[in-house]
């Protein structure tokens, strides 16, 4: 197993990574990148797909460059296949989060949802928004 930590980022953090480049979202996407492997699974991916298309971004950003970061982030994830459902979380669209953390030995959960950041931490998993990403590099 890597020592190198293992980062699972949900999709609004990512989003907010895309549409605001200075953004501490950003920062902390970054830095899972630059400081070990972010973990993607083919939910966590068709969501990310999903709602990177939707119009009322286009005043942020065209959804051509949306997915051109998209594209760019399913290049450089690992992808990784779930292995358990989980319902532990009270919303059950977040599951896939957490599902994906267990199944890819996740060491955390980047989120700024109040639903996932109530179970931190997770099965060994620490949940943390992006600023306290950021606060403990």
């Amino acid at each position: 197993m890597t020592s190198d930590p293992r980062f699972v980022l949900d999709t609004g953090v990512i989003v907010s990574a895309v549409l605001l480049p200075r953004s501490v979202p950003r920062q902390a996407v970054d830095l899972a990148f630059a400081r070990g492997h972010v973990l993607a699974s083919t939910e966590t991916i068709d969501e990310l797909d999903e709602v990177l298309r939707r119009p009322k971004f286009n005043r942020y950003l065209q959804e051509a460059e949306r997915l051109l970061f998209l594209a760019a982030f399913i290049r450089d994830v690992n992808v990784v296949e779930v292995t358990v459902r989980l319902t532990e979380c009270r919303d059950p669209k977040d599951g896939k989060f957490l599902e994906l953390a267990v199944s890819g030995n996740a060491t955390c959960i980047v989120s700024g949802d109040d639903d996932l950041l109530a179970l931190n931490p997770f099965r060994g998993v620490a949940i943390l928004t992006p600023q306290e990403l950021m606060s403990a590099t």
